[in-house]
């Protein structure tokens, strides 16, 4: 996770900010921003301040797009530079407000969703009392009653922060279309919040012809350079529309968060926060560089044992495509209720990976045994994800 800080020069932004690139019409930002009742008021304020000069902490929060992954497209020669679409987000705030101290907070992360996120958004995000947040999570979520649960979860955690950020929604979608688009949007409309789709611009631009699939993403899921450029054009817009009507949006109207919800103080135990009572045939320790603090049992054995209190349990863990991943039982208070399958050969990469195991009415006292069963393979348990809801 990236973290750059005090962004400041001696020269002032007056007038028009260009978009860096030419790629998205009016027509088109209106696919991008057809979300009209919205409360802009938080943003605008995070924007008075910056532009004030005073210090602000502005967080992104996501899967690997907002991590900075860039795939090869057809039409990437014109990119050489090939900048993420955070890297352009973090040029609009750098060059509106050039006097401000401003700390940017890049908490992207591969391969997860918002079920991880609303488990690691206290300890990656509000720990650094963010003033706004960008959640980018539409791409490896899905249109699901799940992840419905889990997005607003993350909401909610984000709207209740101490901090009281500004949030604000980025929706992204696979060229084939796949998006949790639609889910999203239904639940930032609750809150009025900012939300702004790319999924919906790329599909229009696929449609009339202005650029390809294959322009705009070479392995489907990621965007391209080019592809990048017109997210980063699209959020640059929407930021200058914003900064605009900045004066006119005063007032904190954001509706209230029951403070009560099913990930209500989520958070992930590791080897740094929680003592195993039985090691099992674990060894402290993990290959995965975002979470190095979990436990590795090496080539199968005896289970690793745990006693906390929570409502609900999921177990983060490692898929590996080494062909070396090995199976393991998940036990709570003695009953088996599920078995997972680190086996990820033949797959993209190895993947950080959660699963939700045990959904409880109220917090209680559990003992959690994760048991592998294949003997010669590993696994590797990255955390115990619980919640208090």
């Amino acid at each position: 996770m990236e973290t750059t800080r005090d962004v400041r020069s001696a020269a002032g932004t007056e007038g028009v900010l260009e978009a860096p690139t030419g790629f998205v019409t009016a027509e088109m930002m209106e696919k991008a921003d057809p979300w009209k009742d919205r409360d802009e008021s938080p943003l605008a304020e995070v924007m008075r301040r910056a532009e004030a000069g005073e210090e602000v902490t502005v967080a992104l929060i996501g899967g690997s797009i907002t991590m900075g992954t860039v795939s090869v497209g057809s039409r990437d020669e014109g990119f050489p530079e090939r900048r993420p679409y955070a890297h352009i987000f973090r040029e609009w705030w750098e060059k509106r407000f050039p006097r401000a101290h401003i700390t940017f907070v890049n908490a992207g992360i591969g391969g997860t969703d918002s079920y991880l996120g609303v488990h690691r958004a206290g300890e990656d995000v509000l720990d650094k009392n963010p003033d706004a947040v960008l959640v980018e999570y539409s791409v490896n979520d899905e249109p699901t009653d799940f992840y419905r649960g889990s997005y607003d979860c993350l909401l909610r955690r984000l709207l209740s922060a101490p901090s009281r950020p500004a949030v604000m929604l980025l929706f992204m979608g696979q060229t084939s279309r796949a998006t949790a688009r639609d889910v999203h949007a239904a639940v930032g409309k609750q809150y009025r919040l900012p939300m702004v789709s790319c999924t919906d611009v790329f599909n229009g631009m696929m449609d009339g012809g202005v650029f390809s699939a294959g322009e705009l993403s070479g392995d489907v899921v990621h965007p391209s350079a080019l592809g990048h450029a017109v997210t980063g054009e699209i959020l640059w817009r929407f930021l200058n529309g914003v900064y605009d009507r900045r004066n006119n949006a005063r007032g904190d109207r954001r509706p209230d968060v029951k403070e009560k919800y099913k990930y209500s103080g989520a958070g992930i135990l590791t080897n740094a926060s929680v003592v195993p009572e039985d090691m099992g045939s674990f060894v402290p320790g993990s290959e995965n560089e975002f979470f190095r603090r979990g436990w590795t049992s090496p080539a199968g054995g005896q289970g690793i044992v745990f006693q906390t209190t929570f409502s609900n349990l999921g177990i983060l863990y490692l898929k590996t495509v080494d062909g070396l991943g090995g199976k393991a039982d998940v036990l709570v208070d003695g009953r088996r209720v599920c078995t997972l399958d680190a086996d990820f050969a033949g797959g993209w990469g190895n993947a950080i990976t959660s699963a939700e195991v045990y959904v409880g009415d109220a917090d209680a006292e559990h003992t959690v045994t994760v048991r592998p069963t294949e003997k010669g393979k590993k696994f590797v348990l990255l955390g115990l994800m619980v919640s208090h809801g």
